[in-house]
């Protein structure tokens, strides 16, 4: 079975200027753990996930330097540069030993440089307790 047989196509995405707040807000409205980031031109440039938003809280030692995080501080500066990207034709055992080699939970699918979905953890659950796989 291939990725883009599993991948999730229907993606939100922001720009590395959004706001860690908006990020956040995003995330809740649409039940995602992480948003993919582009550049102008709809390159692939980070992902901003909840993990990388826990970690810039608990580098705030005060409840102002926390606001300032979610008001005013761009995603640009806590994402994770370079994500993790496959194929659409890759093969789904070899995207999971990607991610658990790479310790991360998702993969970005490109095709022919362009973002055209993600693949995580969960999404290969789901189609192994469903029988696609």
């Amino acid at each position: 079975m291939k990725v883009a047989q599993l991948m999730v196509t229907d993606l939100r995405a922001v720009e590395p200027d959004t706001t860690v707040g908006e990020a956040v807000e995003l995330m809740s409205e649409y039940h995602v753990s992480a948003l993919p980031i582009l550049d102008p031109h709809d390159h692939l440039v980070g992902v901003v996930s909840t993990t990388d938003v826990l970690e810039a809280v608990s580098e705030r030692s005060d409840a102002d330097s926390r606001q300032q995080l979610f008001e005013s501080t761009p995603v640009r500066d806590i994402m994770t540069p370079r994500p993790s990207v496959v194929a659409l034709d890759t093969d789904v055992k070899e995207a999971a030993q990607q991610m658990l080699y790479l310790e991360v939970r998702r993969l970005f699918v490109e095709d022919h440089g362009v973002l055209v979905g993600v693949i995580s953890q969960s999404d290969i659950v789901r189609g192994v307790a469903t029988a696609k796989i």
